[in-house]
């Protein structure tokens, strides 16, 4: 992950801007009790009511989950003159979500999703819709809403779809076309099979199902993902990223990137892709590029599905989840070689200078932590080769090293500057280099350019020998003498 996530996270919402959600509001109501036998009546489980709850649905729960995160959001939907329609106004209300563009209509019911569950278990569920065309009447309120809206100049518009009438061609294209002639991006969450409504938008945040109904083939389809990116091409998108659910997150953009899943267990997907949709805009308004982004939207997917029903992400759910995941990927630096180098091409892939370089590392201090920052800024990535217990006894004589090589790795590992350990048992680096490939190689400006080990094969593909000034004084040779003075 990029440290400057976990930065940036606590900061959103420290800005004046706001984000415009347009798209299918719905209220989402939530019957929960207990199963414990069988109905007399009929071969079906009696649930016995405990709690009811009411939350934001749809279109509402991007804006949801947009406002906890600390982005000031206007939304544009349309309710029925009904008591789903004031209650699903209230629940925006507490989010304090901007619900001045909303538009009332007595044609059609608020969309409403009654769900009851047993436990953790949805029993049934009970929809209340009607999903055709909008009149005359109420499309010309939609347009005249999304007109006043935009004149407000939102840093951001998502169109969230769910294929429940408000979101026509018509509509998308004059929204697209508004973001693109003033330089505002516009986030599509798709619906159905015809997406060359949302042709020209910035990104789409299709799932795996939906990306393999836009691409007229199955959702098992090996080829999936290439085909995804020629509809990228097609439609003219800046970027596309399929959600898959366990499989994680892959970004469509001038190169294919794939986002591990985060999740540790799932209760609930409903909503996940708002929180995705949510996040990634956040993610975009704060100056993140969009792998950054959909790094961050992955986090925030694993943590509601974590939970029951339609839950919006929240920005301290954001921060610790992030804490924990930069624990779990410190722990995952140290890395064997099969992964190291898988982790290198993908890096290279995305266009990455790697740096490589290599010690013993014992007694970690300041000069070392000085000058591997300095390593770090020779390039994007770079990867320790960390000698064994062995191997610095080898060069260091039998009573080193103070410390063993596991603990070594795992203190390295969590230095910002460091992205991959591994530990190496030859008496020099010159197997892992020639592997690795690595664009620069860097050591201690004690050394000269022929000295450096590797530096001939880094240099005959290409590459380049880093000399890296050392702080003056410090040393784990003066360190032991100091313990033993």
């Amino acid at each position: 992950m990029n440290p400057i996530i976990a930065k940036l996270v606590p900061h959103f919402g420290e800005t004046q801007q706001h984000a415009l959600v347009i798209g299918d509001v719905m209220l989402d109501r939530y019957l929960m009790g207990e199963v414990n036998r069988i109905s007399p009546e009929a071969p079906v489980p009696v649930v016995l009511i405990k709690s009811e709850q009411q939350r934001a649905g749809g279109a509402a729960n991007v804006a949801a989950n947009l406002v906890l995160l600390g982005i000031q959001t206007r939304m544009v939907g349309l309710i029925g003159n009904d008591n789903e329609g004031q209650r699903l106004l209230a629940a925006m209300s507490e989010y304090g979500i901007n619900t001045q563009a909303m538009i009332t209509t007595p044609s059609r019911p608020t969309i409403a999703k009654t769900r009851i569950l047993g436990g953790h278990q949805q029993m049934m569920r009970l929809d209340q819709e009607i999903a055709s065309e909008l009149t005359v009447t109420e499309a010309s309120q939609v347009m005249q809403a999304i007109q006043t809206a935009l004149q407000q100049q939102p840093a951001l518009i998502i169109l969230s779809d769910y294929a429940k009438g408000l979101l026509t061609e018509a509509v998308c294209q004059q929204v697209i076309a508004y973001g693109r002639t003033h330089n505002i991006p516009v986030l599509v969450d798709p619906k159905g099979r015809n997406y060359d409504k949302y042709r020209g938008a910035t990104a789409l945040t299709p799932n795996k199902k939906e990306t393999a109904e836009a691409c007229d083939t199955q959702v098992n389809d090996a080829a999936l993902i290439e085909k995804a990116s020629r509809l990228k091409a097609a439609l003219a998108l800046d970027f596309l990223a399929v959600t898959r659910g366990e499989e994680g997150i892959t970004l469509i953009a001038e190169q294919t990137s794939h986002l591990s899943a985060t999740a540790k267990q799932v209760f609930d997907v409903s909503g996940a892709g708002d929180t995705v949709i949510a996040t990634l805009a956040a993610g975009l308004m704060h100056g993140l590029n969009a792998l950054d982004s959909l790094s961050l939207a992955n986090i925030a997917a694993g943590v509601v599905v974590g939970k029951v029903g339609t839950v919006p992400i929240t920005k301290v759910d954001l921060i610790d989840a992030i804490a924990t995941a930069q624990g779990s990927e410190q722990a995952h630096k140290v890395s064997e070689l099969p992964d190291l180098l898988h982790k290198v091409a993908s890096w290279k892939q995305q266009g990455q200078k790697i740096v490589f370089t290599n010690g013993c590392f014992d007694l970690l201090h300041a000069g070392h932590v000085t000058y591997l920052e300095g390593a770090k800024k020779r390039g994007d990535r770079l990867i320790l080769g960390l000698n064994t217990d062995r191997s610095v006894s080898a060069l260091k004589g039998p009573t080193r090293p103070v410390v063993n090589e596991q603990d070594r790795a795992r203190v390295l590992a969590a230095l910002e500057s460091i992205d991959a350990v591994i530990l190496f048992d030859e008496d020099t680096p010159l197997n892992l280099i020639n592997a690795i490939k690595p664009d620069v190689i860097a050591k201690g400006s004690d050394y000269t350019a022929d000295q450096v080990v590797g530096g001939q094969e880094v240099l005959s593909w290409g590459g380049e020998i880093a000399l890296i000034d050392l702080v003056e004084g410090r040393s784990t040779t003066n360190l032991i003498k100091k313990m033993h003075a």
